[in-house]
């Protein structure tokens, strides 16, 4: 089977395509026909070496997977010709960049039906980030005020739609460019940040979910109702930017994604009920993955990214 793989850190040149026996299952893991894989910014950073999440090259990258299942040989969930999709052993490497994977059958789901490999594919990082954002972390609730910065981000538009789901009255942040691509996902308000400071354009706010990091984290403290709770996907839990909440009277977290069932299956809820979608802005062959990760590290996308294997 074929990998995509590097040996040293650098550019997206330094992808290389190599030939790898198939790997065998170990006890409850499933063997997957890759058939979509999405991506995510922070491969390109992995990538690039700007920090050791899974360690010195060799390595492969990538989480998110759509495909069938070839082997389940000692799990109850998942038979031979399932569709499955999911974000297997986040943060440990996935070796994702594959034709083929053994991973555990317990950090997989269905496919939804509506979803094509390529959509499902995009879907389980962002997913699964403003899922367990908003419900886990933040215990969104009907009639509560979102505030999502980088509404036209992966995980943006992905939390615009969980927060609708769970009746929230959504507002995002996002470039000009990308109000009617915003809109388009259900959000109440739309805040140009290139034009309008957001701490002057909204109040009241009862969670706020950060995709963007810097200063916005603290920013929104401004925006913040008394008792309200800040996430922020991009920023560590920092112990004086708690302090600061605290003492404000307002909650302050830092969430890293980590695998999920049953926020996969929540997911799949809202796909099925047609109140999800994902956007998948671009999709490229195996063979062309450094010319995807020159756009990944570009910024600036709407929606994911994905390869077809």
């Amino acid at each position: 089977m074929r990998v995509i793989t590097q040996h040293t850190f650098g550019g997206p040149e330094v992808l290389t395509i190599v030939d790898v026996p198939e790997p065998q299952p170990q006890p409850g893991e499933v063997v997957v026909r890759v058939k979509a894989i999405g991506l995510n910014p922070l491969e390109a950073r992995l990538r690039a070496g700007e920090f050791p999440l899974i360690g010195q090259p060799p390595f492969i990258l990538g989480w998110d997977i759509s495909g069938v299942v070839e082997e389940a040989p000692q799990t109850w969930r998942f038979r031979r010709g399932d569709e499955v999709f999911g974000m297997p052993l986040f943060p440990r490497a996935a070796s994702a960049y594959a034709e083929v994977v053994s991973v555990p059958a317990f950090h997989l789901a269905r496919k939804p039906a509506l979803l094509t490999h390529v959509e499902a594919s995009a879907l389980p990082v962002v997913g699964l980030t403003a899922w367990q954002g908003l419900v886990d972390l933040g215990g969104v609730s009907e009639g509560d005020r979102v505030l999502v910065h980088g509404g036209g981000g992966g995980v943006g538009h992905v939390a615009i739609q969980i927060a609708k789901a769970f009746g929230a009255h959504v507002i995002a942040t996002a470039s000009g460019s990308k109000r009617t691509f915003v809109e388009g996902f259900g959000a109440d308000e739309i805040i140009d940040y290139t034009a309008v400071d957001f701490t002057e354009a909204v109040r009241d706010v009862d969670i706020v979910l950060d995709t963007i990091g810097g200063d916005t984290v603290e920013r929104s403290l401004d925006v913040l109702r008394p008792g309200g709770h800040l996430v922020t996907a991009v920023a560590e839990e920092d112990s004086e930017l708690i302090a600061k909440f605290e003492a404000a009277g307002m909650r302050f977290s830092g969430i890293a994604v980590d695998p999920d069932p049953v926020g996969l299956r929540g997911l799949v809820d809202l796909v099925d009920q047609g109140r999800l979608r994902v956007h998948v802005q671009e999709t490229f062959p195996f063979e062309r993955v450094a010319d995807a990760h020159r756009l990944l590290g570009g910024g600036h996308l709407q929606g994911k990214l994905v390869l077809t294997v």
